[in-house]
């Protein structure tokens, strides 16, 4: 959930309360190996991963549970998280009033979509019409949710992070408990 600088990592281990564990200490079977500004390294039965701030990990999921995330809302109550987009990182901003994903264009080029080939339009965004190309991602995951054929729209200018909308959203439960929403995978 957070960190203390280089020293301990903030942990919401199996749904409980948030605790502070220092670097080489173990709380609820997770050892916190180390730490850094807005990431941490953890060991949970022998196996280390590195998780970022907000970022759910399930070491051991049930075969019947369906794939969900836990996110943190960050300063400002906005949640923000780290997924993939065609297997690239990218950081999703959550916003239930977009009506799709919308990515900015430098992180389409990056992650190697032809967005140009895409179908163009003008989209109405808050600071009025911007011109868009409606796409199709191959997948888009988001902590263990990954959906295939998500509907999206590229803006070559006038946003700065990727939106997390609707036809992502729309295939998932949204619970919002406090500072915390959990996404459950519907189908």
């Amino acid at each position: 959930m957070g960190t203390f600088g280089d020293k301990a990592a903030i942990l919401s281990i199996d749904g409980g309360e948030p605790r502070s564990v220092r670097v080489g200490q173990s709380a609820g079977g997770v050892t916190v190996i180390a730490v850094e500004k807005d990431r941490a390294t953890i060991e949970i039965g022998g196996a280390r991963r590195t998780i970022r701030r907000g970022q759910h990990y399930r070491s051991d999921p049930k075969a019947d549970e369906r794939q969900s995330v836990v996110l943190s809302a960050g300063p400002g109550g906005h949640f923000v998280t780290e997924g993939t987009v065609n297997g690239g990182a990218v950081r999703f901003l959550v916003d239930t009033g977009a009506t799709s994903i919308a990515l900015p264009a430098a992180d389409a080029v990056r992650l190697g979509i032809d967005y140009r080939r895409g179908v163009p339009g003008t989209l109405m965004t808050a600071n009025g019409p911007a011109p868009a190309y409606r796409v199709k991602l191959d997948s888009v995951r988001v902590g263990a949710i990954e959906l295939s054929n998500v509907d999206a729209v590229v803006m070559e200018r006038g946003l700065a992070v990727a939106l997390l909308g609707m036809s992502f959203l729309n295939r998932v439960e949204m619970r919002r408990e406090g500072a915390t929403l959990t996404l459950t995978r519907r189908f």
